[in-house]
């Protein structure tokens, strides 16, 4: 009998009946066709094959040409812990026998591949942050109706979390069944958004986890008559939603940490490493701040009654929570807390890979780090620091950009840009509300 063969066996002995063996489209969103347990081996062969030109941001196959092929990695499959009828497996595209270029986990296995020939092990923490909220007649309400309970902010509430653990029990306890290492989970400063904490692990199963993550959040919102949404900034008076990158490299052959000096502190190559993510930083920001609503989180105050605690600086700080980079005193990484909860974790992660071994490569300077509150200092004497103001000045970054360019390859950087500068001239069309209230009567 076969790995394969066993595995099957094993699996269909727990009670698994089927298998997604996914992939994911340009906004992180996964894709598959559903096996039964018992066509496994020929799945792990190739048999499954996709039209994938007909999904959103994947290039232009048409009708006329191959499909792709989905070899998936089941050293990776995991049994979903609230439908233990089901697996799931990432798999690589293949078109033609080669990766297909536009598949983003491919795109960032290139750069753990690159990292690996550097000697290096990328590893990566995420901080997911998202609101579960439910439609009513009124509009949007938080998981814990809202009833002024603790103003000005739920952050850390003890009484808050308590009340939302119909929502938060399940969620722990499926991630401590898959073994992530769950260590904190906490009421953020939203109203109904919640964090969740848990160890880091290699770039690419991280990616992979979080694409199980959103799954989990998403069905167990449900069982409690809501969704949970990963919009970046869904109030405009509200906090928006993050998901920062914490990313250091490890050498490859004993595991130590190479951010960490000596002398116990950061060491010249994370330096180097920084460097090259704030070279990059706008090219950066287009992919890990993908969407329209993105930049609208850029801001340190807005109609929110508290400072937003988002970064709006390409700067880097030794704890400093208003830039785009972090070098936390609690942990030795690179904390890129630009990136937003609707980042595909794929494309993102591979592109900060990518401009950190730009940096070491390039031996490119950081600068001085910026430790005070930019939220209080002159914007004026800032103005070369400012991120992206919306997200067509982050895409012309991003087409622009010599490693974006060659991080993504030519034909997927130009199905990126071209996508979503679409989406951009979409939005340029709609006459919102606040245009019609603004403009209607005033002139």
């Amino acid at each position: 009998m076969t790995s394969v063969e066993e595995l099957t066996k094993t699996l269909a002995d727990q009670g698994v009946k089927y298998v997604f063996g996914f992939y994911v489209d340009i906004h992180g969103v996964p894709k598959s066709k559903c096996v039964p347990i018992s066509s496994l081996p020929s799945m792990a062969k190739g048999s499954e094959l996709y039209t994938v030109g007909a999904l959103e941001g994947m290039g232009d196959l048409g009708p006329h040409e191959d499909e792709c092929q989905g070899i998936p990695d089941l050293d990776r499959l995991v049994v979903l812990p609230w439908n233990r009828e089901i697996a799931l497996a990432p798999t690589t595209l293949k078109l033609n026998g080669d990766r297909y270029e536009q598949d983003s986990r491919n795109l960032l296995l290139r750069q753990v591949e690159r990292a690996a020939e550097m000697g290096f092990v990328a590893n990566v923490g995420i901080e997911p942050e998202f609101y579960v909220v439910r439609e009513t007649e009124s509009g949007w309400e938080p998981l814990v109706p809202s009833d002024r309970l603790n103003e000005p902010t739920r952050g850390y509430d003890v009484e808050a979390t308590i009340l939302a653990q119909p929502f938060l029990d399940p969620m722990a306890q499926y991630m401590n069944e898959l073994g992530w290492g769950l260590y904190s989970f906490d009421h953020e400063g939203g109203d109904g958004q919640y964090e969740f904490n848990f160890d880091y692990a290699d770039a690419l199963t991280m990616a992979d986890r979080m694409v199980t993550f959103r799954l989990m959040a998403k069905h167990v919102a449900r069982e409690q008559g809501c969704i949970a949404t990963f919009m970046p900034k869904p109030f405009q008076d509200d906090f928006g939603s993050a998901a920062h990158i914490n990313i250091s490299l490890a050498d490859v052959s004993t595991g130590k940490n190479a951010f960490t000096a000596a002398d116990g502190g950061y060491s010249e190559l994370s330096r180097l490493f920084t460097g090259g993510v704030l070279a990059h930083g706008d090219a950066i920001t287009a992919v890990t701040c993908p969407t329209i609503n993105s930049y609208k989180r850029f801001t340190s105050k807005g109609y929110m009654d508290e400072i937003s605690w988002a970064p709006i600086y390409r700067a880097w700080g030794e704890n400093n929570r208003t830039l785009m980079c972090r070098m936390p005193v609690n942990r030795h990484c690179l904390e890129v807390r630009t990136a937003d909860a609707a980042v595909n974790y794929y494309l993102g992660i591979a592109m900060v890979l990518a401009a950190g071994l730009d940096g070491i490569e390039g031996k490119i300077d950081p600068g001085e780090p910026i430790n005070a509150d930019t939220y209080q200092m002159d914007a004026a004497d800032l103005r070369d620091l400012a991120l992206p103001n919306t997200f067509e000045q982050a895409l012309t970054a991003f087409e622009t950009d010599g490693l974006a360019q060659s991080c993504f390859g030519k034909e997927f950087h130009r199905t990126y840009v071209d996508y979503m500068t679409r989406e951009c001239h979409e939005y340029g069309s709609v006459v919102t509300d606040w245009e019609t209230r603004k403009y209607m009567q005033r002139v």
